[in-house]
């Protein structure tokens, strides 16, 4: 009896491992993975106004890929994602509670070695199987303290990006990976 069992086992296993082996074609194009750290209970109640970190928004691209473009739909990505949490943007003559840096490479510029030597953190997304038309990308925000140095809360995703999109369909799901990357920050 418990040899029927165990072939039952066995060949239920089979079944589940040739199951898992079929591939699909668009699962690169959704795959994102992501890792945070940090403790966001440093976020009080009174920490509503944000501010652009003065060093920490760098791009790491291709030539195809205008810099100031990207910093500039970053920060609005990034503005709109924490106002409809109830932040707001400090003005010039206001101290801002929490400040924010950013950071985007694609991997033909940095690798994830780098990324973990720069970050202190790394997804670790695979390329394994992944057509030649797309390319990882990995995103970086982080939350900083006006007075530390160190973040107080950080995330980073990787995902893939099809730099031939039109430029619209790329922004909007540059918006969407931000919005679910701040979805842990705290409503206030």
């Amino acid at each position: 009896m418990i040899k029927n069992y165990v072939a039952v086992i066995l060949m239920g296993l089979m079944a589940l491992s040739g199951c898992s082996t079929s591939a699909t074609t668009d699962i690169p194009t959704t795959r994102t993975t992501m890792v945070t750290s940090g403790d966001l209970s440093l976020l009080t109640s009174s920490s509503k106004v944000f501010g652009w970190h003065p060093t920490m928004f760098a791009v790491h691209a291709s030539d195809k890929v205008d810099d100031q473009v990207v910093i500039a739909h970053m920060r609005h990505a990034i503005t709109q994602a924490l106002e409809a949490k109830g932040y707001r943007l400090a003005t010039q003559f206001e101290t801002p509670s929490i400040i924010v840096g950013f950071g985007l490479a694609l991997e033909s510029e940095m690798d994830d070695k780098e990324i973990l030597k720069r970050a202190g953190l790394v997804p670790g997304l695979s390329t394994q199987g992944v057509d030649d038309k797309y390319e990882k990308g990995s995103v970086l925000v982080a939350f900083f303290s006006p007075y530390s140095p160190m973040p107080i809360w950080r995330v980073l995703a990787q995902g893939f990006t099809e730099l031939d999109h039109k430029p619209e369909e790329r922004e909007q799901r540059f918006e969407q990976l931000l919005s679910r990357m701040l979805k842990p920050i705290p409503i206030v």
